[in-house]
């Protein structure tokens, strides 16, 4: 597995359990332990998605990255394409 493969899944895990968290927070905003976890994961999501970005190009747009020039958005295969799981 390619370590842009490998990188792409991590964000996906902590993505998963950030929104996870997000959505059990709504219900139980007082849990501190769950507020927590949510923190942890989420700047460890932060750290992730700069390294992908910094490596691989921008996983989103509008407004949620900034861009090298030139703008490169278009240049690789976005995240979800299958070009972007090739070794």
């Amino acid at each position: 597995m390619s370590d842009r493969k490998k990188l792409l899944n991590k964000i996906r895990q902590l993505e998963f359990a950030a929104i996870d968290l997000n959505l059990y927070l709504d219900n139980f905003p007082n849990n501190r332990d769950a507020l927590s976890a949510y923190n942890k994961y989420t700047k460890q999501l932060i750290c992730l998605k700069k390294e992908y970005e910094d490596n691989y190009g921008l996983l989103t747009n509008f407004g949620s990255s900034t861009s090298k020039y030139p703008w490169s958005w278009i240049n690789d295969p976005w995240p979800w394409e299958p070009e972007a799981y090739r070794e």
